[in-house]
């Protein structure tokens, strides 16, 4: 099992996306990146405190390597747009990836590297090692699931059905 750090706009459809993926074991969200101590959501909208909107993966790297995670991650995320996702703005919704394992680090940088040669403009997804990581507030955990219907500006039908669990 590995673990894997994604921010991606708002972090309900990052984990909703995620969530339906074969090789997926667990996902949390929350807040990294920032330089407070136990942030609260309200602190983290402030876009005072640092910290980004983060969904932390727990996965089977034998069934999904990281290059598959990061090729789902990019179907979802405008790689391109610095502090926002669909209609989120703010310095907590700004894209990232971010790991433990310093291995992880030279599979992303190749990753986007590659990545790069399909936009004009530079990719501005973070990449750096996680920090700070706080869990959200519980209403916030697997929300899409418990509110049907809720907003989501990720498309979560992007995942293919032989992808799905």
């Amino acid at each position: 099992m590995k673990k894997i750090w994604l921010a991606g706009g708002c972090f309900w459809g990052v984990e909703a996306y995620f969530m339906q993926l074969k090789g997926v074991i667990t996902t949390r969200v929350g807040y990294g990146q920032g330089n407070t101590t136990d942030p609260t959501y309200k602190q983290v909208c402030s876009g005072k405190t640092g910290y980004t909107e983060v969904c932390e993966l727990t996965y089977d790297e034998v069934s999904l390597s990281l290059e598959k995670v990061l090729e789902h991650f990019f179907r979802i995320i405008n790689p391109v747009t610095l502090n926002r996702q669909g209609p989120d703005e703010g310095p907590q919704y700004r894209s990232g990836v971010y790991y433990s394992d310093a291995g992880d680090r030279e599979v992303i940088i190749d990753f986007i590297k590659d990545k790069q040669v399909s936009y004009k403009e530079p990719i501005v997804v973070e990449v750096e090692p996680v920090r700070n990581f706080y869990l959200a507030e519980d209403y916030h955990q697997e929300y899409l699931q418990k509110t049907p219907g809720g907003y989501c500006h990720v498309n979560l039908m992007l995942a293919r059905p032989e992808e799905k669990k």
